[in-house]
């Protein structure tokens, strides 16, 4: 059944995408951007995230304590620009090492 293959595909793929996508997000939210800015940044480095799954992680991740955030105006629009926190900075740290460990890893399986 090619609709089965494709959807096991598309499952398998969310799954990979999800660990990820948190690691992209954090790193380029160790410089301060609000939620448009970010996902254009995404986008410029291959990273595709829809707003509906962007601004739930955002918030998962401030109230984990990853991530602050500060509502400010800018042209004349309220605006949530978000920041990696003191602590999340520290977890990327360790993401990114890990993510380097299982990449070097697989790269020998691949």
């Amino acid at each position: 059944m090619p609709g089965a293959d494709t959807d096991i595909f598309e499952t398998l793929k969310q799954e990979l995408r999800r660990g990820s996508l948190i690691l992209a997000v954090l790193a380029l939210l160790q410089e301060e951007r609000y939620g448009y800015t970010l996902r254009r940044a995404l986008a410029e480095v291959g990273v595709d995230i829809d707003e509906g799954a962007l601004y739930p992680m955002l918030r998962r991740l401030e109230a984990q304590g990853l991530l602050t955030s500060e509502w400010r105006e800018e042209d004349k629009r309220k605006k949530r620009f978000y920041r990696l926190s003191p602590e999340g900075a520290g977890v990327l740290a360790r993401l990114a090492v890990e993510w380097r460990a299982i990449n070097s890893s697989l790269d020998k399986l691949l």
